[in-house]
């Protein structure tokens, strides 16, 4: 595999998650239980929202789309990695190795940028109910959404044109499981440090900076809202609420910004691994745990949908 004396490279290997043959039935295993996990929860959501028409509400649309990017992004991110192991080919073309990685970034991007929306959505609910629907009516939530999709789609294009510029490669092996820009860039032969700088300055606008005060000023008006409230049980219903909330987003920001606003190193690549992995795996399993399976009212259209499916069958 080693070296390839600075050419262009039409296949990557992909070194996967660890080179232990004693851990890679284990890892495996994991991995696909991760993913059939996030694939189940997420699909059981997206289809109780659009079967059940109580659900049919502006939060509730904005998880049906994130239950959309968690199924994705998990499966952009975790395919080429199972298919591997029951394959034994870790190769993967130049062409789908950028494809996957501005796919997973457009996920990652859609992702934040729903999040932000969602604190939107949680802070006109909360803090100016009465015109909630109002506010948030049906095309409101349509352009909002639509926001999200579009905009990480044009984040993500620079970043793919300048890695692509990349001419050549010391190696064609890749210290990841998934293609990542970090690795990539430690393979280049070249010259990247103009390029860092470039991806590590968008990276920390529009998928750091822009988003997270976007998502977090939102909270800061709720809880003051929240301390308003005279009666214990509702000031603590809104607070449990709020920080279940909170502690996805607070966790995917530390996430990514330990993934990626970090130097390249060798070091940093074999955590990144690691980091990666969590933010794939992890995260979209909680996602739909804690904004909604866990909710009174999914629960609710979980029965009914099990009450009707018994009597139609």
């Amino acid at each position: 595999m080693g070296h390839l004396n600075h050419t262009m490279v039409t296949h990557f290997f992909m070194q996967g998650i660890s080179d232990d043959p004693e851990l890679q039935v284990p890892i495996f295993l994991l991995v696909l239980f991760i993913y059939l996990m996030t694939v189940g929860s997420n699909m059981t959501l997206l289809l109780l929202v659009c079967l059940d028409l109580q659900l049919h509400t502006p939060m509730y649309f904005f998880l049906g789309n994130l239950a959309i990017v968690d199924i994705t992004s998990a499966t952009v991110s975790l395919h080429h990695f199972l298919i591997a192991f029951m394959t034994g080919n870790r190769f993967v073309s130049y062409v789908n190795c950028f494809s996957q990685m501005f796919f997973f970034g457009v996920f990652i991007c859609s992702e934040l940028h729903l999040l932000m929306v969602m604190s939107y959505d949680r802070y006109v609910a909360v803090c100016n109910p009465l015109r909630y629907t109002v506010i948030m009516s049906n095309r409101v939530c349509f352009l909002l959404a639509m926001f999200c999709w579009v905009s990480s789609l044009l984040v993500n294009v620079p970043l793919i044109i300048l890695l692509s510029d990349i001419s050549c490669y010391r190696s064609n092996v890749i210290n990841h499981f998934v293609c990542d820009p970090m690795p990539l860039l430690k393979l280049s032969c070249s010259d990247t440090s103009v390029l860092e700088i470039l991806l590590f300055v968008e990276g920390l606008l529009f998928f750091n900076t822009i988003p997270s005060l976007v998502t977090f000023t939102p909270y800061v008006f709720i809880i003051v809202t929240i301390l308003k409230i005279p009666t214990g049980t509702g000031k603590r219903k809104a607070f449990y609420t709020c920080s279940s909330h909170l502690t996805v987003v607070i966790l995917l920001y530390v996430i990514l910004n330990c993934q990626y606003m970090r130097p390249v190193t060798e070091e940093s690549m074999d955590s990144s691994k690691l980091l990666s992995l969590f933010n794939t795996a992890a995260i979209p399993i909680l996602n739909p745990l804690i904004y909604s399976l866990n909710n009174k009212d999914v629960k609710s259209a979980l029965r009914r949908r099990w009450r009707y499916f018994h009597k139609t069958y």
